[in-house]
């Protein structure tokens, strides 16, 4: 096969740390390349040196046999070399189809004016690849859209360069599975065309159905690589993780005898926020995992949104252990006085103080425990207390210290958990509390999840993942089209019972 990349011991240090150290990679034209590692392996960096954003330290690439060093992701574009975000990197002032041809406007007559209508024709091109996929006007504010649909914005945006070497950083993380399928068939539409994709993804699934090779990287190295037909996924998390680790759901399975369901803490009752959630009823008791599972744009984040006081048109009646709470009028610093710890889907934008500390993030919503009084806080206390989250669920931080946006995603998300950890509330909220999390820390995760259950706290949680409501949760309920069905017992449900009741809405009947 013809190769169109080729990668050398391209090295690239931040100061004290290395984020990578030696990494050879070999891309060939009409192939997906999965590339495989933990959080902070060096995965993210490798794709920004790829894309201009970062220049290596040392190393050689070569694109097409001639050298390729970027001074700039313009550099990287123009030999036809574009980069989908896992953090999203869009204009949120801007229109969809602003966005999708930023650098690439149509424009008519000698003075370079913008033609609007050809740059909205080109855009609808464009969307015609995810068929008819999320419901998106291209005249619409990125703002205002759904995270799926910001996705297909960025995808396009790719599309729009007329790129010959895709770098797909988590494409799928905001997708739901019918919008996954439309990735995977438009991904093989450009590999049958002789476009390469290097494609990011901590689900191995997702890596099997769409790659052919794979290149594991670990503490910045690429430590191995093959085909992933004759590799197990055994061996690919040992050489992730540089031993033999149990997969997520042993680690689950160990802990559920110790769960213990006792009284209900909250209960819910006709909760709406318009114009998405319509009516939402469940109880949850102590000790505890309510998963809760749909499709997009269904009224999963409303609900735990409007729990939490962040859905000013919420309506509805909520009790905490019986005790009426204001649903109109209610405030997260409220809620979070009352017990309720909450997790967005959204980490950048709204579950983290990017600006700030590792300490300052994981202990915000409990400084209390760092302060001897008066208002007044213990810098000290709170290192340790931060330093002992760290190291309690992996953080891979050099000091609590750091600024929180130098992590990588993944060790972000962590930092997120662990400020509801800190929180010690009763109520968790948790709102997709996997995304972007590897397969090795994702078990991590899922430990500590089911550590607050058996410790008789109440966890309400959002996902898109069903292995991991199948394997967590001790019951499940379904929102479709703004209704959640009537929660059961995990037993109770199969995958095809869940995507049959979030299509066709909660049958009082099932």
């Amino acid at each position: 096969m013809t190769s169109v990349l080729e990668i050398r011991d391209v090295a690239k240090r931040f100061g004290a740390t290395t984020a990578l150290d030696g990494v050879d990679l070999t891309l060939h034209a009409g192939e997906v390349h999965a590339l495989i590692g933990e959080n902070g392996a060096g995965k993210s960096t490798l794709m920004n040196v790829l894309a201009g954003a970062v220049r290596p330290d040392r190393g050689a690439m070569q694109v097409d046999g001639r050298p390729y060093a970027p001074a700039a992701p313009g550099d990287a574009r123009r030999r036809g070399v574009a980069l989908i975000h896992q953090e999203l990197c869009l204009c949120p002032h801007l229109s969809a189809a602003e966005n999708m041809l930023l650098g690439l406007e149509p424009t008519r007559g000698r003075g370079g004016w913008v033609d609007g209508s050809a740059a909205r024709r080109r855009a609808l091109t464009l969307l015609e690849h995810f068929g008819g996929g999320p419901a998106l006007d291209p005249d619409e504010r990125v703002a205002d859209l759904p995270l799926a649909a910001q996705q297909v914005v960025e995808i396009c945006r790719a599309l729009a360069a007329d790129a010959r070497i895709l770098l797909m950083d988590e494409p799928t993380s905001s997708l739901q599975r019918e919008d996954v399928d439309r990735l995977f068939a438009l991904i093989r539409q450009l590999a049958a065309r002789g476009i390469a994709v290097i494609y990011i993804s901590h689900f191995l699934e997702e890596v099997r159905e769409i790659a052919g090779r794979y290149t594991i990287l670990r503490d910045g190295r690429s430590v191995d690589r093959g085909s992933i037909t004759g590799t197990s996924n055994d061996q690919l998390i040992a050489h992730m993780v540089g031993r033999a680790a149990l997969t997520p759901w042993s680690a689950l399975r160990s802990g559920e005898g110790e769960r213990h369901e006792g009284n209900v803490i909250l209960t819910v009752h006709d909760v709406a926020a318009p114009p998405v959630l319509k009516h939402a009823s469940f109880e949850l008791r102590r000790g505890e995992v309510l998963g809760i599972a749909g499709l997009m744009g269904s009224g999963r984040s409303e609900l735990v949104r409007a729990l939490f006081g962040l859905e000013p048109r919420a309506s509805g009646r909520i009790a905490l252990h019986g005790r009426q709470l204001a649903v109109p009028g209610a405030s997260p610093a409220r809620r979070v006085a009352q017990g309720l710890g909450y997790l967005s889907e959204d980490r950048r934008r709204e579950g983290l103080a990017l600006a700030l500390s590792v300490a300052d993030n994981l202990t915000a919503t409990r400084f209390s425990a760092c302060s001897p009084g008066w208002g007044w806080l213990d810098l000290d206390r709170q290192r340790v207390a931060a330093r002992g989250w760290i190291d309690t669920l992996h953080i891979r931080a050099a000091t609590p210290a750091q600024p929180v946006r130098t992590l990588s995603g993944g060790n972000q998300q962590k930092v997120a958990i662990g400020r509801l950890l800190h929180q010690d509330a009763e109520v968790l909220l948790l709102d997709e509390p996997t995304r972007g999390i590897d397969v090795g820390s994702r078990a991590q995760i899922y430990e500590a999840i089911a550590r607050c259950a058996a410790q008789g706290k109440a966890v309400l949680m959002v996902s898109s993942y069903l292995p991991e409501l199948f394997g967590l949760c001790n019951r499940l309920a379904v929102m479709s089209r703004g209704r959640l069905s009537p929660a059961r017992l995990i037993e109770q449900w199969t995958p095809e019972t869940v995507l049959a009741t979030a299509i066709g809405g909660a049958r009082e009947e099932f």
